[in-house]
């Protein structure tokens, strides 16, 4: 007797959903788009959805989530690995202006619809966010020792702040002016010279 095959998941599949619902979110809004449109701009069936996300809200998450797993497991290594505060600093920015200039329409999703979230859903997002910004915070202390805590964490707040500025506004610079302005601009809010 044949066995039953289990279909199995297809992580293009997947991805082409978070894909499309960034795309789709960030330029209608987390309620104005629905399953139909998703599948359809990630060209399945929009029940082939429910193979990879049980819901909308699902899909949220996990489009969150993967913004602070592309920010923070990067960041966590860059202080674990990078030879001093300021190399870490400098690393840091210049991979959050990446993400900024690559990876924009998550981050607008991020920014726009993040209350959209299920409450423990925006816990543990904000859980990771809180981690993300303390390792910032590490690496600007020793390079201000002057700064109070507080005063660290508005001026890490500032510098992110900077480089997300373009997230909504379109300046019509090339890649390259864009990641050297944003990165002096950063290191500017936190007044540390760049390397």
């Amino acid at each position: 007797m044949a066995q039953a095959r289990t279909p199995r998941r297809d992580p293009e599949r997947k991805a082409r959903i978070l894909a499309a619902s960034a795309e789709l979110i960030s330029r209608h809004g987390y309620h104005a788009v629905g399953l139909a449109e998703i599948g359809t701009a990630a060209g399945i069936v929009s029940t082939g959805i429910y193979r990879h996300f049980p819901s909308k809200s699902a899909i949220l998450a996990a489009l969150l989530e993967q913004v602070m797993q592309l920010l923070g497991a990067t960041a966590s290594e860059i202080v674990a690995t990078a030879p001093d505060d300021r190399t870490a600093l400098a690393r840091l920015i210049s991979h959050h202006v990446q993400v900024a200039i690559h990876d924009r329409r998550v981050l607008q999703v991020y920014h726009l619809e993040a209350r959209s979230l299920p409450a423990e859903n925006l816990r543990r997002l904000r859980r990771a966010q809180r981690h993300y910004l303390e390792d910032w915070v590490a690496v600007v202390m020793p390079l201000r020792p002057g700064l109070a805590d507080g005063e660290a964490r508005v001026l890490v707040h500032a510098a992110i702040g900077s480089v997300q500025s373009i997230l909504f506004h379109d300046s019509g610079l090339t890649e390259q002016q864009l990641t050297c302005l944003l990165s002096h601009t950063a290191h500017a809010c936190l007044g540390v010279v760049p390397n």
